[in-house]
């Protein structure tokens, strides 16, 4: 059974840093993406940052030039380094994963169960 299993979050003033790691525990055959997402109390769930197998990245445009995404592929890992911290990126982070072994463009989603980011002014 695949797992994904996250760490790094709690608490941080304003202007700090925060870096949120996920492990895939368990095995999964083809993994096209692995990212972030991001939803706090009443709000949309949210695109934080994505790194494809093939390396490239997209971020949500509130996190551009602040946070910086990155993989470890042998340990079927990924990271999210948060800089600049602000209150508005309060909300729970949940790792993502993106399965499409048969190129279907329908991937399966694996999630994590999520970890609490909390930013004070």
């Amino acid at each position: 059974q695949v797992q994904l299993v996250e760490s790094g979050g709690g608490l941080v003033q304003a202007g700090g840093s925060l870096r949120l790691s996920c492990a895939v525990s368990g095995y999964i055959f083809s993994i096209d993406a692995m990212g972030w997402y991001r939803q706090a109390p009443g709000k949309q769930r949210e695109l934080v940052a994505v790194i494809t197998s093939g390396g490239s990245t997209n971020y949500g445009d509130s996190v551009k030039g602040r946070f910086t995404i990155s993989r470890n592929n042998a340990k079927s890992a990924v990271y999210l380094q948060m800089n600049s911290l602000k209150p508005e990126d309060t909300a729970v982070y949940y790792c993502n994963v993106v399965s499409d072994p048969r190129n279907t463009g329908r991937g399966i989603d694996y999630w994590g169960q999520g970890t609490q980011v909390t930013v004070s002014s």
